[in-house]
């Protein structure tokens, strides 16, 4: 007969293997919840590797929710830059805002009243609820979904088979540690019961292992297959004064890649035609185009700019709604990863070599 996974066993596995993440309180310490919550809208869709200098640098910018709520909110987008899924900075300051307004600049202590703050889904509401305040709740990311799927064998495909994999969280929850449990079953699928070869021999939870009793611990979770995005095309604009400064806008506050700073740009559409990207330019001008175009892949649609690029005098007034930045100014733009591959095509910036403006006066400007 199986043995039947035990809370306990995962826990005693946790105490002795915990990893120590920035945001993660030491055992026996208070965890702070808006560390917590912070992690955890930085942590969405985004690996522990690529967040840890994020949050270290956003938490000594932002060391409190009172000192994120008074910031501008062009100051917190160029803290985010780089994160990408740009609306998580967004919903993240605006929940420091209710917390402060609603709450003064306390964290509601349940699901429920998490839920009720911007940008707070169920599985952030559950998190904060379980690790920073010690509520019975389940916090279902994506490791814990294969940890729970490859456990009892869920052969239903994700999403629809989340329900069922919450109920079995919620089962397994033990009510003196809940957020050391939600803690543990993260670290378990993190380092653990990881996507490609899971390191089955070092399992808490070995022998319980449905999945891997009939040897296919690979074959979970299971997805419905994703639909396939159709292509967007568009034109973008760099443009250099002579003094060393491109000419950057910011991207209205709602919408895809909202309060970021861009060059100008085109509609993004799968229709767009290049002979008519002049009509679209910034300034009527000679444009001279770039041979290679810039992909880009957002979680909806691929995305093709091509790129032009032109040079103005050094007086050169900014349309309206626009503005000229150095490019010594560059990194204190909001910028997305996509625009820097823009600048980057155009000869403006390197990745290597940080700001520099080939052939010109500026080529070592930093």
């Amino acid at each position: 007969m199986t043995p039947e996974a035990r809370a306990a066993d995962l826990l005693t596995w946790y105490d002795r293997h915990r990893r120590a993440l920035p945001w993660r309180a030491v055992a026996g310490e208070r965890p702070d919840p808006y560390r917590v919550w912070a992690s955890e809208i930085m942590l969405q869709q985004t690996t522990v590797t690529a967040v840890k200098p994020y949050y270290e640098r956003f938490m000594a910018r932002f060391p409190t929710v009172q000192a994120l709520a008074e910031a501008p909110s062009e100051e917190v987008m160029q803290a985010w830059a780089g994160l990408g899924y740009y609306s998580r900075a967004r919903n993240l300051h605006a929940c420091a805002q209710a917390v402060m307004e609603s709450h003064r600049g306390r964290f509601p202590d349940t699901e429920e009243g998490l839920r009720a703050l911007p940008g707070i889904g169920a599985y952030t509401a559950g998190a904060v609820a379980a690790i920073a305040f010690d509520r019975p709740a389940a916090a279902v990311d994506g490791n814990v979904e294969r940890v729970m799927t490859r456990l009892f064998a869920i052969a239903d495909e994700l999403p629809g088979a989340r329900p069922l994999i919450r109920e079995k969280v919620l089962a397994l929850l033990p009510h003196d540690r809940p957020g050391d449990f939600a803690q543990a079953l993260m670290d378990l699928g993190a380092t653990i019961c990881t996507p490609r070869s899971p390191a089955c021999g070092l399992c808490p939870w070995r022998a319980p292992c449905q999945a891997r009793i009939a040897g296919m611990q690979e074959s979970f979770p299971r997805k419905a297959p994703k639909k396939a995005g159709v292509t967007r095309y568009g034109a973008a604009f760099v443009l250099a004064r002579a003094d060393g400064a491109v000419l950057l806008r910011t991207r209205p506050a709602k919408g895809l890649l909202g309060g970021m700073a861009e060059v100008p740009t085109s509609e993004w559409r799968a229709d767009y035609e290049l002979d008519g990207a002049a009509q679209d330019a910034p300034l009527p001008m000679s444009w001279t185009q770039v041979v290679e175009p810039v992909r880009h892949v957002f979680t909806h649609f691929p995305l093709e700019l091509t790129v032009f690029t032109g040079s103005v005098p050094e007086r050169t007034q900014a349309p309206a709604g626009m503005r000229f930045t150095k490019l010594a100014d560059l990194a204190g733009e909001p910028l997305p990863s996509l625009m820097l591959k823009v600048v980057e095509r155009a000869g403006l910036y390197s990745s290597k070599t940080r700001y520099v403006i080939v052939g010109s006066s500026t080529d070592h400007l930093k």
